[in-house]
């Protein structure tokens, strides 16, 4: 089983789906957890919480947005609703500094990040940090969120998920950015000539174990950097891009497929060419809330099925009927 990340998202039930999986996982199943950008963005958020302050990293944990503040809702009605909040937690006023970057990051960031980034993608990545900024506690306030319950529900999620003996700690403990089986490369967003190129050098492994080595050690290199993209490319200009000649350089690593997640696809599975590489895009909609905003209904439920014998079988709620790709009928 390859789940294809993105499994914490906008909820209502992003730690019942955790559960699952680990239940799963508990009758012996082999189970791949690839990482989503959603999955990612929570895990530098709050783990940049317990860092010292860099305008590398402080803004990390307000760089989720608005919609991490169902999860943080979720997970403060389950571990902190009805307790009282220990006097380790300080006031409103400072709890909302220790979260927001401060006013000196919008001029120390650009400096940092030019090395990294072109002056474009910064200016954007600024203006998306005034807007997060602008509406974050509002967006708290009216799910019935203080700013001392954000500060004490982030330090629950570290617990959780960064402390070794933590509930969900295997989460992002067996979590890897791509997985390849075959001619089949299974990763959330989609590849570059980038990465591709340092996988000629490398090998694919080689970028899982870099993927770890920059969480650990350098956050801000990661999320910037081209590991990223893999994460969140939706294959459009200001994406890295996928050329004819990066493709013809994964061929001749026997990468013939690509299949991902990541792009709202609402008809259920779809098959795409680029650049005469085939991608196989898996993303369903799962969430209650996030299907009600694309118009869908009831629980999402989805599976791509790779058989040996060479059909890809999409079956969804989103679709009335089980897609089979049979590439034999087409060439017979």
């Amino acid at each position: 089983f390859i789940i294809g990340g993105d499994c914490l998202d906008k909820g209502p039930c992003n730690l019942e789906l955790l559960k699952s999986i680990r239940k799963l996982k508990d009758t012996g199943a082999r189970v791949k957890l690839l990482a989503g950008n959603h999955d990612i963005r929570l895990f530098i958020g709050i783990r940049a919480l317990g860092m010292d302050r860099d305008p590398r990293t402080e803004h990390l944990f307000l760089r989720m947005g608005p919609k991490v503040v169902p999860l943080l809702k979720e997970i403060h009605d389950t571990y902190l609703a009805g307790k009282k909040l220990p006097p380790s937690i300080p006031s409103n006023r400072d709890c909302r500094r220790k979260l927001f970057p401060s006013k000196r990051w919008f001029r120390e960031f650009p400096r940092e990040a030019v090395w990294v980034m072109p002056e474009q993608t910064i200016e954007r990545e600024l203006s998306r940090m005034r807007k997060k900024l602008d509406v974050f506690e509002d967006t708290c306030n009216e799910a019935g969120l203080s700013m001392r319950d954000v500060y004490a529900t982030a330090l629950q999620c570290q617990q959780l998920f960064l402390h070794p003996k933590g509930e969900f700690y295997w989460f992002f403990d067996e979590m890897q950015l791509l997985h390849r089986e075959g001619s089949f490369l299974f990763i959330h967003a989609g590849l570059d000539d980038r990465i591709i190129s340092t996988v000629e050098i490398d090998g694919f492994e080689y970028l899982n174990r870099l993927y770890r080595k920059q969480l650990k050690h350098d956050m801000f290199e990661f999320y910037y950097g081209p590991l990223a993209n893999t994460m969140r490319t939706k294959y459009r200009e200001v994406h890295m891009p996928l050329t004819r000649r990066g493709v013809e350089r994964a061929y001749r690593q026997g990468v013939h497929a690509i299949v991902h997640g990541h792009r709202n696809v609402t008809r259920g599975q779809r098959i795409v060419l680029r650049q005469g590489m085939i991608h196989i895009e898996s993303d369903i909609t799962m969430d209650r809330n996030s299907r009600k905003k694309e118009g869908l209904d009831g629980y999402g439920i989805g599976v791509t099925i790779i058989r040996p014998e060479g059909q890809v079988i999409g079956i969804s709620t989103d679709y009335p009927y089980a897609k089979v790709f049979q590439p034999e009928q087409l060439i017979s």
